[in-house]
């Protein structure tokens, strides 16, 4: 990415990354119990972990991501929905800034060792 001081310069840099490094900016912080036991604080997410809403309407709610959608930028999670007019509930996109992991899902052995090999 561009390394410049001008916030448009930084802001076109970012909506216009290839996905690989939209990757990045998918991290968010681990629960203060992780925080402990991986001795790391931040994590990507993918699907299948647990977070707990911060921020916003939804703020206090967990629930398992079920979709990351690194074109938007954001994470869809279980329980998060918006009612529309005619009654259909749709899920509501979050930024993975506003929420914490709680429950690390740790299927791919891969990510395993990456957070444990930061102790």
């Amino acid at each position: 990415m561009v390394t410049s001081k001008q916030p448009r310069k930084q802001r076109k840099a970012r909506y216009n990354a290839p996905l690989h490094k939209r990757q990045k900016f998918m991290g968010t912080r681990l629960s203060s119990d992780l925080t402990v036991k991986y001795n790391t604080r931040s994590a990507h997410v993918i699907v299948g972990d647990t977070v707990l809403v911060l921020r916003g309407d939804y703020k206090g709610i967990t629930g398992r991501v079920d979709k990351v959608d690194l074109s938007e930028g954001t994470i869809h999670v279980t329980g998060v929905v918006s009612t529309k007019v005619n009654g259909e509930e749709v899920p509501r996109p979050l930024y993975p800034s506003n929420v914490i992991i709680t429950k690390l899902e740790l299927k791919d052995k891969t990510r395993e060792a990456r957070i444990r090999g930061k102790e």
